[in-house]
């Protein structure tokens, strides 16, 4: 953990070193001043040397100004180097999250990598700051102040030893209890984002059910929990100050107890008595700010771990030794295929899958919900990999591509269509970043996005806000099919991404592909018997396994699945729609 979080100081090294350099000499300065004082006290005022007063007063002054210099330079040198640590720690994450495949994203819950980015670097940010500042000040103002209380008189300052010792017991033990409450603050932190996440994407439908006093207390439930976890590892800490406090007190009263039984003895002067108590308060001062760190330092020790875990994860889909990046063509093969999303023996969710496809066939997936068509299509890409047997794309093994040329030739619209805040044009560059507007008007008249576009008053430099939520369910469909085929890939994956659509538009839309891209592999997955009975082939689905393959009449005359989504959509009596044929 250390190690993967040490590699974020890159670019601040020398804004690492140079603060406790200064911290150091800061604490040098201050450890003179007591000394001179004692002088100024035995060997100025008791002898009435003038002289002597205002040449020590003067090196006072000028220790005084140089541990002002140093603590500034310190302070600034420290508050470089944390954000600037925080701030690599942030990229190093979110370029990691870039890089991790749909298994690695599973692991983490949207909620809990926002936490991670944002309080978790904070915490980190505020603890690497201490860390540089009073972790160095700390220990070398308490060795400075040991050693020179020692020098002065080692019987009165065998107290400080006493008084380290026990501090150090306590916070030890404290520690202990702390640690574990402050880890399951932080998965707490996860709940509470994801409650706010869910209830501001879900807002219009919280609205449209009045719901808004359930998610209210939803929220204040997980903030109580939240609360509840704070108060036992606050009450925790809360006894580190009085118990700081009590020490520095209690050591206060017997050094000015024996250090008085020694002066009436003539062992100690009174300026070394005076020092002695000046060390004093400087040991202690160092002891409570080692205590602020421990405190700071415990918190932080819970979302080191959650960051770590972030940078140390890694993509299970890599490139191998010289990866293929060329794709002959759109010619699709799965072999003796078996896929699980849990690999620890869970059943398969696609079980014993041969299937051939040519290159420029249009092909339709048919089937119930859950019966894998997603989960199908996702492995052409790889998406994920495969449990067992092969997948082919061109006449290769995809696990021999590289990932990002395989990508580029293998174009997907989601079940889920997602556009990003920026204009329509931008968003239709995600598909090709060089593409012309020319381009991208071709791709939406393919998609039967023009249309629509053509009415905005900006056009296609109408601006899509977050989410897409100022365009319709079917207008993000259009848009989406569009970026899509702005990659001009060789193999394109419609999953379901006309079901906002309605069916003469659909039915536009397949006959310009069937026209514009003949040479591109088309697999339309669909819930519309309409969507898919002029493809060259349909794929019959059901619960993982190949129900039926062939053509619309050949399913109907011999696979009972297809036949009866069939009837129940051109009687009316289902829930898929029945209209719209090509």
């Amino acid at each position: 953990m250390i190690k993967t979080l040490s590699k974020q100081i890159k670019g601040f090294v020398k804004e690492s070193v140079l603060t406790p350099v200064f911290m150091i000499l800061e604490v040098v300065f201050e450890t003179l001043i007591p000394l001179l004082m004692a002088s100024i006290i035995d060997d100025g005022i008791n002898k009435g040397d003038m002289n002597h007063i205002l040449f020590v007063g003067g090196g006072m002054v000028l220790c005084a100004i140089g541990g002002l210099i140093c603590g500034i330079l310190g302070g600034s040198f420290g508050a470089k180097a944390s954000a600037g640590f925080a701030r690599n720690l942030r990229r190093s994450m979110f370029a990691n999250i870039q890089t991790f495949s749909f298994s690695n994203i599973d692991k983490y819950s949207t909620a809990g990598l926002v936490t991670r980015l944002t309080t978790d670097v904070t915490n980190l940010q505020n603890a690497y700051q201490m860390i540089l500042r009073m972790c160095m000040r700390a220990p070398t103002s308490l060795i400075c102040a040991m050693v020179m209380a020692f020098i002065i008189n080692a019987k009165l300052a065998s107290v400080y030893l006493v008084a380290i010792i026990f501090l150090a017991i306590v916070l030890a033990s404290l520690m202990k209890f702390t640690m574990k409450y402050f880890n399951q603050v932080f998965k707490k932190y996860d709940d509470l984002n994801a409650s706010v996440q869910e209830n501001v994407s879900g807002i219009r439908v919280v609205k449209a059910f009045v719901r808004e006093d359930h998610e209210t207390k939803k929220f204040s439930k997980a903030a109580n929990n939240l609360y509840k976890l704070f108060v036992k590892a606050e009450n925790c800490m809360v006894s580190v100050t009085p118990i700081m406090q009590l020490t520095v007190y209690a050591c206060i009263i017997a050094i000015s107890w024996f250090g008085a039984n020694m002066i009436v003895g003539s062992t100690l002067t009174t300026g070394e008595l005076t020092s002695m108590l000046t060390y004093c308060m400087n040991i202690l001062m160092s002891l409570m700010m080692l205590g602020m760190v421990f405190v700071m330092i415990t918190m932080s020790a819970a979302s080191a771990k959650r960051v770590a875990g972030v940078l140390n994860e890694k993509s299970n889909l890599t490139n191998g030794e010289n990866p293929v990046k060329n794709v002959p063509d759109g010619s699709i093969e799965f072999k003796d295929v078996y896929f699980s999303y849990n690999e620890t023996g869970a059943e398969p969710v696609l079980d014993d899958i041969n299937l051939k496809i040519k290159s420029g066939e249009t092909v339709g997936i048919l089937g119930g919900t859950g019966s894998s068509k997603t989960s199908l299509v996702n492995l052409i890409g790889r998406l994920y990999d495969v449990t067992s047997g092969e997948v082919l794309v061109g006449g290769r093994n995809v696990k021999e591509y590289d990932l990002e040329k395989l990508r580029d030739e293998v174009s997907v619209v989601l079940q889920s269509n997602v556009l990003f805040s920026g204009t329509i044009l931008d968003n239709l560059r995600w598909g090709n970043e060089n593409a012309t507007e020319e381009e991208c008007v071709n791709a939406c008249k393919l998609a039967c996005a023009d249309d629509f576009i053509q009415t905005f008053p900006e056009k296609y430099n109408t601006f899509i806000e977050r989410g897409g939520t100022n365009v319709s369910g079917g207008q993000k469909q259009r848009i989406c099919i569009a970026r899509a085929l702005l990659k001009k890939p060789k193999i394109l994956i419609l999953d379901d991404s006309t079901s906002a659509v309605d069916t003469a538009t659909d039915a536009k839309i397949r006959k310009a592909f069937a026209e514009e891209i003949p040479n591109t592999t088309k697999l339309i997955i669909s819930q519309r018997i309409s969507s898919v009975q002029n493809a060259d082939k349909i794929i019959v689905l059901d619960n993982g396994k190949i129900s039926g393959v062939g053509s619309h009449d050949e399913l109907l005359n011999k696979n009972d699945i297809y036949t009866e989504i069939y009837e129940a959509q051109t009687k009316g009596s289902g829930d898929f729609d029945a209209k719209g044929e090509m």
